[in-house]
């Protein structure tokens, strides 16, 4: 028993070994949808001629390409007609797939049968061609195509991402809608078909209800009036009362109220995202003492304002950290921020329109141009738009430039220690 296995390293490969693994991978067919031009076969009543469109096809594991439109000449038929075939041709002895016409049998409407070879010839049909009597062109009529078209993939698949025109029946699973789709040919279509309740086979005669119930207006034969019996409500029981009872406008005095406390300890609450005057925050959400005040417990924290308008400790210790790592930074990018003067834009309260003028004369950066510089890591961003700077950050990134001119006076002084010592 022979057994071969291959394609290996230093191993000889036949022509015949490939085709068989090949064709396994895509079948003899045109690489185009149902209905493209693709060797597609064509007469136009310009002599005993036809016309095969440019195109790619596979034949047997072998590929065969064409850039232009290929004229083949059919041979004329006497008193008789005939049917003739246009197919590719695989010659593996000759190392070529070729265009050709097979002529039929005379007075036969039976086309040719093509040649398929496992190793040798193999003919791939295009269309047939009939040949009428005496003719001297042949019609477009007289062509009939038979091309068969290569296997599509089934894929996977949104809406959004799916292909566009693709080869007519390609299949495959939309995520975004949850069913399965192929293309017709000019669109995506659900492989759910609607169903005609006559054509559907074993249904039930009968359709017990379940469980249900039903409109008062639906009800036929209802009495027209019910006299109720004598009897009583809880008022539970009662529907449409209203949820509430206003009391019509009226006033009391101070001293008429009764059962009312001594103090009024105010419940749980927040303030709003900005503070006011007079306004105070816990010691737990920050602090808002000027450093001008006495900390009694010698203990300052530098704080942060988050976007709801908490206030919280900027902790720095190790133990708040993990993934500590050496942050690179280019000491020439921090070299070109541009100290800047503005006047703050005037600002217009939302609720009372009252224009309320801002600050004139301010110094500071602008956070867009450190943005451009690409220290994105001092700016802070709102609504994916640049908003503002993290002013306590400069210090950091001043570091690498101070650290850079202490190496560079360092390397100055010693080379002046060596210039003075070769004076002396």
């Amino acid at each position: 028993m022979a057994i071969t296995s291959y394609p290996f390293d230093a191993q000889s490969i036949t022509e015949t070994d490939y085709s068989r693994l090949f064709r396994e991978f895509q079948s003899t067919g045109v690489a185009d949808g149902v209905g493209g031009s693709a060797f597609s076969v064509f007469a136009d009543g310009t002599g005993m001629t036809v016309k095969v469109n440019a195109g790619f096809a596979i034949v047997r594991g072998h590929a065969i390409y064409s850039t232009a439109t290929e004229v083949l000449t059919v041979a004329a038929s006497n008193t008789s007609s005939r049917v003739d075939r246009v197919v590719l041709r695989l010659d593996p002895a000759a190392n070529s797939i070729t265009l050709a016409v097979k002529t039929g049998t005379t007075g036969s409407s039976t086309p040719p049968v093509l040649t398929q070879t496992d190793t040798g010839t193999y003919e791939f049909g295009l269309a047939t061609v009939t040949v009428g009597a005496n003719v001297t062109s042949i019609s477009a009529a007289s062509v009939q195509g038979e091309r068969q078209f290569l296997g599509n993939t089934v894929g996977g698949w949104t809406t959004g991402t799916r292909p566009a025109s693709p080869r007519t029946g390609r299949l495959g699973f939309n995520t975004t809608t949850s069913t399965w789709e192929f293309w017709n040919g000019s669109a995506w279509t659900s492989l759910t078909q609607s169903v005609d309740w006559s054509t559907l086979t074993n249904k039930p005669s009968t359709f017990a209800p379940s469980a249900h119930s039903h409109a008062w207006a639906d009800v036929t034969d209802k009495p027209s009036t019910f006299t109720p019996s004598s009897h009583t409500h809880d008022w539970s029981q009662i529907v449409n009362e209203p949820a509430t009872f206003p009391p019509s406008t009226h006033s009391h005095s101070w001293s008429s109220i009764t059962s009312k406390p001594s103090t009024f300890p105010p419940s749980s609450h927040s303030h709003s995202s900005y503070l006011e005057s007079g306004d105070t925050i816990s010691w737990a959400n920050g602090s808002k003492k000027p450093y001008s005040n006495t900390a009694t417990d010698g203990t300052f924290y530098a704080v942060w304002v988050e976007g709801s308008g908490t206030f919280c400790r900027n902790t720095s210790a190790r133990k708040f950290k993990e993934n500590i790592e050496d942050f690179e930074i280019n000491p020439d990018d921090v070299l070109k921020i541009r100290p800047v003067i503005y006047d703050r834009k005037d600002q217009v309260d939302g609720e009372t329109g009252e224009v309320r003028p801002s600050r004139k004369g301010e110094v500071g950066l602008i956070a867009d141009e450190v943005d451009e510089l690409g220290l994105k890591w001092l700016v802070q961003y709102l609504d994916g738009e640049v908003d503002a700077l993290r002013y306590d950050l400069l210090g950091v990134a001043l570091l690498p430039v101070v650290q850079r001119q202490a190496g560079q006076i360092n390397a100055l002084e010693e080379r002046l220690t060596r210039l003075e010592g070769a004076l002396s």
